[in-house]
């Protein structure tokens, strides 16, 4: 990833809210002047971006769990190695894992790495809707959206205290785990994604409103709740989005018609659990108010946007509660995850490849 330090500076000028942009930019330049010299003005190369994206899944896997299924990771893989072939960076060592929870939710992190849970699975109802899905966290990694969505938050700590650029990478695995957790992209990347996305699936014969379609799903499961939750959370309005989606589908021509719903049936079998039964890690107590606190000067303030908390602050236990019923904030970013970790590996031949592309037809 060919991302200089000194050019997330300036675009920090473009990206944090107004109120305080004056300030974090200034605290940002004072830290990064603190650090050894050298490497902060050194490129984060593609073996760098790698690894903060393989330090970032295993935080998620550790999260989430992953699912025990060789065939059904490999089905998921096919659908996505189709797609990233197709893309900007074909290059990549992509890696897809299913995540094993029942809440709705996918994370790109960088480098490559696409996870979908199986809540998201089981809500999907076919193959164009998962290509879409994937092509959209796919997206955000060729447009290195997972990286700059931290240019929201003030991370000046985490320069002025890294002695190395070691240390900062260390740190900004942090910063980006925490980041997707909260889906913290802004309406531009977010908009991005999703042009980015269906205009790849198409390219490739899947249906492009196959995207708009899972929308549409989450939005009516969701429709009892009173904060977003879990994938595209911080997404702008879904009818807004559909809009937008319905007119670059109108605008681009995109005509492609799979969903090759078969495949997709055979394939995935989990059945969707509905968002007030989705089981949960308990939640922070709340019995005393969190005192807030104002950002120290040199120190890296709070992770956030808009007022929202700093992100990992609170962080929950592993007690679990029966529902997200008694909770009702965000269910599927703190469902409960499977027990193993475990990364399950699997192998996709070119030949195999090429035969499952045959398999796309509308």
């Amino acid at each position: 990833m060919k991302l200089l330090v000194a050019a997330w500076l300036g675009v920090a000028l473009f990206v944090v809210p107004v109120g305080i942009r004056a300030q974090t930019v200034g605290q940002i330049l004072k830290g990064a002047q603190t650090v050894g010299k050298g490497w902060q003005d050194s490129q984060i190369n593609d073996a760098e971006e790698q690894q903060i994206g393989a330090d970032v899944s295993a935080k998620l896997r550790d999260k989430y769990g992953v699912v025990q299924d060789a065939a059904v990771h490999k089905y998921v893989t096919l659908v996505g190695r189709t797609l990233a072939a197709s893309s900007t960076r074909p290059e990549l060592r992509w890696t897809f894992v299913v995540l094993d929870t029942d809440g709705v939710n996918a994370f790109a992190a960088p480098g490559g790495y696409v996870h979908i849970t199986r809540g998201a699975l089981a809500l999907i109802k076919n193959e164009g809707e998962l290509a879409d899905v994937l092509a959209h966290e796919i997206s955000h990694i060729t447009k290195k959206h997972t990286i700059t969505a931290i240019q929201h938050a003030k991370f000046e700590g985490a320069m002025a205290s890294a002695a190395t650029k070691s240390d900062f990478l260390k740190a900004l695995v942090d910063k980006v785990y925490e980041s997707l957790l909260e889906n913290h992209y802004d309406r531009t990347q977010e908009m991005d994604a999703d042009k980015t996305g269906v205009t790849l699936a198409n390219s490739v014969g899947y249906a492009p409103n196959g995207l708009g379609v899972f929308l549409t799903t989450l939005a009516e499961r969701n429709a009892g709740l009173k904060e977003p939750s879990g994938v595209f959370a911080s997404h702008p309005e879904t009818q807004a989005r559909l809009a937008e989606l319905t007119k670059v589908i109108a605008k681009d021509k995109l005509a492609a018609t799979a969903v090759v719903a078969a495949r997709y049936a055979k394939s995935i079998t989990y059945k969707p659990v509905p968002v007030n039964q989705v089981a949960q890690v308990a939640p922070p107590s709340t019995d005393v108010a969190p005192k807030k606190e104002e950002p120290k000067k040199g120190g890296s303030g709070t992770f956030g946007v808009a007022g929202l908390p700093g992100l990992g602050q609170q962080k929950p236990t592993d007690k679990t509660v029966a529902s997200a019923g008694a909770r009702g904030v965000n269910p599927d970013r703190d469902a409960k995850g499977g027990p193993n970790k475990a990364l399950v590996v699997v192998t996709v031949t070119a030949a195999e490849l090429a035969e499952f592309k045959k398999g796309i037809a509308g």
